[in-house]
C-alpha cells in the first residue's frame, strides 16, 4: 500500500487579516470548544490590574491540542537557541511601575 501524497498547502491572508500584541491570555473551556481571550494586562497599582480584551478566538478541542503541540515544539526550540524562559517576574530593585 502506498502512502497518499500530501496536498500542497497555500496560506492566504484574508482581506480582514490583522495582527496584534498580547501580554496576557485567559482561557475558558466547554465540552465543545476552547475560548482564548487575548489582551493587554496593565497594573497601575499593586492591588489593581486592568485586562483589556483585544481579541477572542474559539478553537475546537482538536485545534487546541494541535496548538499546544506546536507551541511546545517552538518553545523548546526557542529555549535551545536563547535560553530558558522564566514565567516568574524578576523585578528590578527600586524600580517602580512603568507608565
Amino acid at each position: 500500500m502506498s502512502n497518499p501524497q500530501q496536498p500542497e498547502l497555500h496560506v492566504i491572508q484574508s482581506p480582514d487579516y490583522r495582527e496584534g500584541y498580547a501580554n496576557s491570555v485567559q482561557i475558558r473551556v466547554s465540552i465543545w470548544d476552547f475560548y482564548l481571550a487575548f489582551g493587554i494586562a496593565q497594573q497601575d497599582s499593586p492591588d489593581h490590574v486592568d485586562f483589556k480584551v483585544t481579541q477572542g478566538i474559539y478553537l475546537s478541542p482538536q485545534q487546541a491540542k494541535a496548538l499546544w503541540n506546536i507551541l511546545g515544539q517552538n518553545l523548546a526550540s526557542y529555549e535551545q537557541t536563547f535560553g530558558k524562559i522564566s514565567i516568574e517576574p524578576h523585578p528590578i530593585p527600586g524600580a517602580g511601575p512603568v507608565h
